[in-house]
């Protein structure tokens, strides 16, 4: 672990965690629609439940981050300077990604709202609701 001790600039963060069940969910919902036979529908209906008790209770797993913040920093060393510390924590047996804009808005709709369970986040709130050329 002297890799986290031998660069100032990593922070750590624990956040809760979650699993997306949405597309399952909605899966069931549809099959429910479709189910002649009550006892089946019954079933996806008891598997429905299922699955928003499992998402409760993923929601309250964790998920740990190693954070980078760069302050003073030249812009055109910032992408080596990252490569080697993301070097450095491979070697030391992390599994390493670099975050992009939706891993962003997860962990700020993590860290902000405790917000688990959304799929898709917007660029601009409100955004979903913008319907173009009206």
């Amino acid at each position: 672990m002297t890799v986290l001790k031998g660069i100032a600039e990593i922070e750590m963060l624990c956040l809760n965690s979650r699993e997306n069940f949405e597309d399952n969910k909605r899966f069931l919902r549809e099959r429910m629609e479709q189910e002649q036979n009550p006892v089946v529908r019954k079933l996806l209906e008891k598997d429905l439940v299922f699955l928003d008790q499992i998402q409760v209770q993923m929601a309250t797993a964790r998920e740990f981050l190693i954070l980078i913040r760069l302050k003073n920093e030249k812009e055109k060393e910032v992408f080596s300077y990252l490569s080697r510390i993301e070097k450095s924590l491979k070697e030391q047996g992390f599994t390493v990604k670099r975050a992009v804009n939706e891993d962003i808005k997860r962990l700020l709709a993590v860290y902000f709202e405790q917000n688990v369970t959304t799929e898709r986040f917007e660029d601009f709130d409100g955004e979903r609701w913008v319907i173009l050329n009206e």
